[in-house]
């Protein structure tokens, strides 16, 4: 009897063993497939959050933000503008994305370049209004806040942590908007002079030049650029960084040179130079056309694919053109 209890209780132990590995067989088929399809969910979700995220905003008016019935003072709306445009940097869709380290802003390559042609612009204006437009003569005090806003946003653009590069330009628009506030109430300085206007023009004229030769260079004409060395081609992993550097640069400036055709109107009225701020303003819009394209395509002469580099520096040079008839206008007595 003994012998057949111990039997029969044998027999049911390797049953249930039998029973458990087949569970645990099962269980671990199940794992991979599981862990495969959510791997494949957040890819699709980081996907469309990263198309999402590399949407560029739309070209809309600045106001000065006040009551329609309070005059404008002069000056306002550039350092609206410039505080919008920091703004639209740190608060779009995804915030500022150029010093992401983690999916899918790490794995985003247009946009970033697209935020670099926009802080260029930011950081060129505020530099000139701090050396030039708040200040009445070289020898002038400058204004505390431009002064505090203008390293701030020199800061590094990739810089994660220890500090962050978005606290940085944080604190620099907070002073663009004291200065902005304490100009609303008549305790700051701005002076639209034709000089001051000529230098910040001058400075545009240096950076569109640049970037129409980057664009230009996406084919390779063995082109002299001083005289004795022939102009580097731009490698093709860098085409489309160009591209959209120059597409954000000139979105940033079509918002400050409608600024300034407010705050300089008695200046350029002055000097005739209406038609050639339009002009600038006219050829700049053209560069934020809808990209159907998925890609930046590069084709060569006439052939059957566009190039989308060369349109973008057909643009950029005919608004150079008329930056350089402005200047000539502005400097003239």
């Amino acid at each position: 009897m003994r012998i057949g209890k111990w039997s029969t209780g044998g027999g049911s132990t390797r049953s249930a063993d039998r029973s458990e590995t087949s569970s645990s067989g099962t269980t671990r088929s199940l794992v991979a497939p599981v862990l495969i399809g959510l791997l494949l969910i957040y890819l699709l979700v980081c996907v469309v959050v990263g198309w999402y995220w590399s949407r560029e905003p739309d070209l809309q008016p600045i106001s000065s933000a006040r009551d329609s019935q309070t005059v404008p003072v002069s000056g306002e709306l550039t350092a609206v503008t410039v505080a919008h445009l920091m703004s639209t940097l740190l608060n779009k869709p995804g915030g500022f994305i150029t010093n992401d380290v983690a999916p899918p802003g790490l794995w985003l390559d247009n946009m970033p370049h697209w935020e670099f042609g926009v802080l260029v612009q930011v950081r060129d204006m505020t530099r000139a209004m701090r050396r030039d437009m708040a200040r009445s003569q070289s020898q002038s005090a400058e204004d505390l806040d431009l002064a505090k806003a203008e390293p701030l946003f020199h800061f590094d653009n990739d810089s994660w942590a220890f500090p962050a590069t978005e606290s940085e330009y944080q604190s620099g628009l907070n002073a663009m908007e004291k200065y902005t506030r304490r100009l609303q109430a008549g305790d700051a300085d701005f002076y639209a002079r034709a000089d001051n206007l000529a230098s910040w023009v001058g400075d545009v004229n240096t950076r569109l030049g640049s970037l129409s030769q980057r664009l230009s260079a996406s084919v390779d004409q063995g082109a002299i650029t001083d005289g004795s060395r022939p102009r580097e081609k731009t490698p093709w992993t860098e085409i489309d960084d160009t591209f959209f550097e120059a597409r954000g640069s000139a979105w940033a400036l079509i918002h400050l040179l409608r600024a300034i055709e407010v705050d300089f109107a008695e200046v350029i009225g002055r000097k005739n130079a209406q038609a050639s701020l339009h002009q600038i303003i006219r050829e700049l819009e053209a560069t934020q056309e809808p990209l159907w394209s998925p890609i930046i395509l590069n084709g060569g002469g006439y052939g059957m694919l566009a190039n989308h580099s060369l349109v973008m520096a057909n643009y950029l040079s005919r608004a150079n053109a008329a930056l350089i008839d402005l200047r000539q206008l502005l400097e003239q007595g």
